[in-house]
């Protein structure tokens, strides 16, 4: 049996981070039996970052690692009728996903106006943590913010880039459903993790407002979403 771990829900999705929804969303996608366990407790975790697996005897982290892990176990034809190209942008898009999950996390810890309500959010919906924890939390992203750049910049001059890849992502879906037509691809698991992880995140942050501003990515969330209730493979 597979274990999914990793951190908890907020806002009724099943993990408020992009990268373990994403797992979640292709698990469910392909109809694999698995367990869920929200954790915050990184220690056990492969170079100590979630969402990792457990399938049997085998720990697999990183969301890149564990989608292909499972396609190549469980022999998955999710992606089977992808082109060379397709397969080319389906790299291009998640690491432009990469780059959005730092303003998105910038959106969360780091911007004055913003991290107040999703700390009294994690606070609510979460009453085992306490504040001190999350102001620790929130001093740890700082330094992250701070190595990997995204922190030496002002709020109005980060969010335009996260903007602009969700931009590309609007583009790149169009009039479909899903990124490559009328079928689901682990693609749109990834793209679902971020952008529901925006859509349905009560705050209004500019990346929430530009995503309410385009159709399709909205539409697809909700395409996503149906087709994971379809495949159902989570199980108690």
């Amino acid at each position: 049996m597979i274990t999914l771990y990793s951190y908890p829900e907020l806002f009724g999705l099943e993990d408020n981070n992009p990268y373990g929804l994403k797992v979640f969303a292709f698990l469910q996608l392909c109809g694999l039996r698995f367990t869920h366990r929200h954790i915050l407790d990184t220690k056990a975790a492969p170079r100590g970052q979630l969402p990792y697996v457990v399938d049997d005897e085998q720990t697999v982290g990183d969301s890149d690692a564990i989608v292909s892990y499972l396609k190549n176990k469980y022999r998955l034809a999710i992606d089977s009728a992808l082109t060379s190209a397709q397969q080319d942008l389906d790299l291009l898009v998640r690491r432009a996903l990469d780059d959005l999950y730092w303003v998105m996390s910038y959106s969360r810890w780091r911007d004055p106006r913003f991290w107040p309500l999703f700390r009294d959010a994690l606070l609510k919906t979460h009453p085992d943590l306490a504040a001190d924890d999350l102001e620790a939390a929130r001093q740890y992203n700082f330094e992250r913010y701070r190595y990997q750049g995204i922190g030496r910049f002002e709020p109005g001059e980060v969010y335009p880039r996260g903007i602009a890849d969700l931009a590309v992502v609007a583009n790149l879906i169009g009039d479909q459903d899903f990124l490559f037509g009328a079928a689901p691809t682990s693609i749109d698991a990834a793209v679902y993790g971020f952008v529901a992880n925006i859509y349905f995140y009560e705050i209004d942050t500019p990346l929430k407002q530009f995503v309410l501003s385009k159709a399709n990515l909205v539409r697809h969330c909700h395409a996503v979403r149906a087709a994971m209730d379809k495949g159902a493979g989570l199980r108690p």
